[in-house]
Order: structure tokens, then C-alpha cells, then sequence
């Protein structure tokens, strides 16, 4: 019996670390079908007695896909247009000339130029091919994400039934953790987002208060920028004063420096500790330590994954402790 159970543990873990090194390349994509899944669940539910499970996930990723790229598409093409304005300002401050003044002042002949173009030719076709290369991979990941996603939805409930039977915990103890890893998540998910969000519309409010160009371009970017604490906002609204300084608009670059210092960062400082750190028990420390080494280890949906895996940690050592650690395991008067 001793043999059946040992090799049926080392075939376990055999088989677990191939499956692991075979989900490695699409990581990315299975971390976001966990989390959009964890997400739309909620609507599954509501959805489910009425319209049937399969068709409630198939609806549900439909509505959400349409929801999330329409929004971005007319987002992207604002953002686009905005940044070739930013990048032709950029041109002429650094420059102060036209790209064909640059050009003729570089004095390059056509044979030098043809002569160029031929040792790079292989270059092009490598770039043209890891490009191509790189839309398959994103295809199929997107392809293993809706796929993963769908599943989730349909066979979630039934997942985690399995692995609260598979799982040697007593109930009680399941039960407090999944209750514990249900408040980091949503902590997290709803902390990271909302602060993004809030910290971007501040920073675009504050540049159409000072006429800032492109403030659409701004915004967007303050909003990615924002997911990462510490870093945030002030690295898109201190460049914009400093450049409104160096322009000769004194009193907008005052006010944009006083109002990102006081209200872009203040709430920051004031909400991720509270909706990410306070809400999941977690502290705010942990909190960025996961985010950053999340990042490190995980790429973007480290962002997200970096402080849940910190805190379902400390969630398991706590229970430990509770349950299990022998707090006096040497009595006082024994031999």
C-alpha cells in the first residue's frame, strides 16, 4: 500500500510539473481567464436558471467581449491621433526644424541609402517574420483564454467542488479560506482598477485645466501607469509641469504641480491602502511587495496576482497557527 500511494504521489507530480511547463508559454491567458471569470460569475448565476449554463457563459462572453473592445477601439483611435501630436511637439522641441530640413542636413546620398537598405533587408524580413510570429502566439492565447473562460463559467461551480473534496481540510477551515481569497480578490481586482481609474480622470481633468495637449493621450496612459504604486501618476503630470516651466507658462505649471502633488497622489496614498490593503486584511507593504515582485514573476497579470498570492499565504499560515502549531511544545518541568 505504502508503494501504491508513493508512486501514485510521484505520478501526480510528474504529471503536474508537465502540465505546468506545457501552460507556462500561455500564462498570461489563463491568469485572465481566472480573473474575468471570477468577475462575470456573479452574472453566470443570475443568468443560469433562466437561459441554461452554456448559453449564459456564451452570452456573457459576447456581451462582455463587445462591452470591453468597442469602448477601446474608439479610445485607441482618439489615443493615436492625439500621440502623433505629442510625438511631432516632442519633434520640434527638441529639433526646431521640419523632418526635411533634418534630412537634408544629414547629406546622405541615394547609393549610401540603397546601400543601407540592402545589408538591412535581412533584418526587415526577421522583423516582419517575429512580428507574425508574435499575432500567432497572441491569437492562440486569446483563442485559450475564451476557451478557458467559457469552461470556467459553465464548470466552475463543479471545479470547486472537486477541489474542496480533493483538498484534506475540514469544512469550517474551506470555508474561511475561500471566504478570505474571495475578499483579497475582489480587494485587488476592484483596489487596482479603481485607483487607475481615478488617478487617470484627476491627471486629465488637472491638464484641461491648464490647456495641456492631448489630454485624452495623457489620461489613457496615467491610467496603465497608475496599476503600478510608487510610480503612478507623478510620472506623467511632474514631466508636464516641468515642460510647462520650461515653455514660460509659469502659473499653469505651478497649479499642475501643486494639484498632482496634493490630489492625484493624496489619493492614491488614501485609496489603495484602503480598498486594497484594509479591505483584504492585508498589509499595505504586502501589498505593493506583491504587486512589484508579482510583475517580476508573473508579468502584467502579476499586477493582480502578485498581493492574492501574498495573502493567501499569510491566510494558510494563519489558519496553521490557529489549527495546528503546537504552542508549547516543551512543558515546563519535563524532562
Amino acid at each position: 500500500m505504502d508503494r501504491d500511494r508513493a508512486f501514485l504521489l510521484f505520478a501526480i507530480g510528474a504529471v503536474g510539473v508537465l502540465s505546468v511547463l506545457m501552460l507556462f508559454p500561455f500564462l498570461q491567458y489563463v491568469l485572465a481567464a481566472v480573473l474575468l471569470a471570477y468577475v462575470l460569475k456573479p452574472l453566470h448565476r443570475r443568468l443560469e436558471p433562466r437561459v441554461g449554463a452554456r448559453a449564459a457563459a456564451a452570452a456573457l462572453i459576447v456581451v462582455s467581449t463587445l462591452a470591453v473592445l468597442l469602448p477601446i477601439a474608439l479610445v485607441v483611435q482618439v489615443v493615436l491621433q492625439e500621440a502623433r501630436s505629442v510625438v511631432d511637439a516632442v519633434r520640434d522641441l527638441l529639433t526646431g526644424s521640419t523632418p526635411f530640413e533634418e534630412f537634408t542636413r544629414m547629406n546622405v546620398s541615394v547609393e549610401a541609402l540603397f546601400g543601407s537598405a540592402q545589408g538591412s533587408g535581412s533584418t526587415l524580413v526577421g522583423s516582419v517574420v517575429d512580428v507574425f510570429g508574435g499575432l500567432s502566439s497572441a491569437v492562440i492565447g486569446v483563442t485559450v483564454l475564451l476557451f478557458l473562460l467559457y469552461y470556467l463559467l459553465t464548470d466552475g461551480t463543479a471545479l470547486i467542488a472537486w477541489i474542496r473534496e480533493a483538498v484534506p481540510l475540514p469544512p469550517p477551515i474551506q470555508d474561511e479560506l475561500h471566504a478570505r481569497i474571495d475578499r483579497l480578490m475582489w480587494a485587488v481586482l476592484v483596489g487596482n482598477v479603481l485607483v487607475a481609474l481615478v488617478q487617470g480622470l484627476l491627471t486629465g481633468i488637472g491638464f484641461v485645466v491648464v490647456g495641456f495637449p492631448s489630454p485624452v493621450f495623457w489620461t489613457v496612459l496615467t491610467i496603465l501607469l497608475s496599476l503600478l504604486p510608487l510610480v503612478g501618476a507623478s510620472i506623467v503630470w511632474l514631466p508636464a509641469s516641468v515642460y510647462l516651466a520650461f515653455t514660460g507658462q509659469y502659473v499653469s505649471a505651478a497649479f499642475l504641480f501643486v494639484y498632482g502633488a496634493v490630489v492625484v497622489s493624496l489619493s492614491d496614498n488614501y485609496l489603495r491602502p484602503v480598498i486594497g490593503g484594509r479591505e483584504a486584511h492585508l498589509n499595505p507593504g504586502l501589498f505593493v511587495i506583491g504587486i512589484f515582485g508579482g510583475i517580476a514573476a508573473l508579468g502584467f497579470m502579476g499586477i493582480f496576482f502578485g498581493p492574492i498570492v501574498l495573502g493567501v499565504l499569510k491566510a494558510l499560515v494563519d489558519v496553521y497557527v490557529r489549527e495546528y502549531a503546537d504552542t508549547n511544545p516543551f512543558p515546563v518541568g519535563s524532562d
